[in-house]
């Protein structure tokens, strides 16, 4: 962890792409990111996550989940996370480095179907399930938030130029 506060700023707009019922997007707040990694041995660890109480759990791998809030941490909240984690896993701080986008709509299922290899349909991929997948050529993390809902944590660094494809795309289903 760090030894100070890294600064927030915006990687991409705070302006909703103006949607309709079939698609609207936004970025979410620049809140927290840790990104949880099991000790060797540890079992599912998805259950002691969430019942600490510092955000939504979203699976990223075996092994593997991200811990996500809309508020951001403090250097003393982080470090007293990471102490609860010791024994069992170890957190790194990624709230830095990636950012949050929400997708809503009838057609968001099939805007972002046009870019990933997933199947994103309800049957196969349900509310609160998580997935890393490509869209396109950027690496990004998807989770159902609700029926016609998703979030996605993508790299800081390619938040805007997906933004820009996702806006692109979603301009043939209006």
């Amino acid at each position: 962890m760090s030894d100070f506060d890294l600064i927030h700023r915006p990687a991409i707009s705070a302006e909703p792409v103006q949607g309709s019922d079939a698609f609207a997007m936004k970025a979410l707040p620049e809140g927290a990111i840790v990104h949880v990694l099991a000790a060797p041995g540890e079992k599912d660890l998805a259950s002691f996550l969430a019942g600490l109480g510092k955000g939504d759990v979203r699976a990223v791998s075996p092994g593997q989940w991200f811990i996500v809030g809309d508020e951001p941490m403090t250097y003393s909240a982080m470090e007293a996370l990471f102490e609860m984690l010791e024994s069992r896993a170890t957190g790194v701080d990624q709230s830095g480095g990636r950012v949050r986008i929400r997708i809503d709509g009838r057609q968001s299922e099939r805007i972002l179907s046009t870019g990933t290899a997933i199947d994103l349909s309800a049957d196969s991929f349900r509310v609160r399930q998580s997935a890393t997948t490509l869209i396109g050529h950027i690496a990004a993390h998807i989770t159902r938030i609700g029926s016609d809902s998703f979030e996605l944590i993508v790299l800081r660094s390619f938040a805007e130029s997906l933004w820009d494809d996702l806006t692109r795309i979603s301009a043939g289903f209006r």
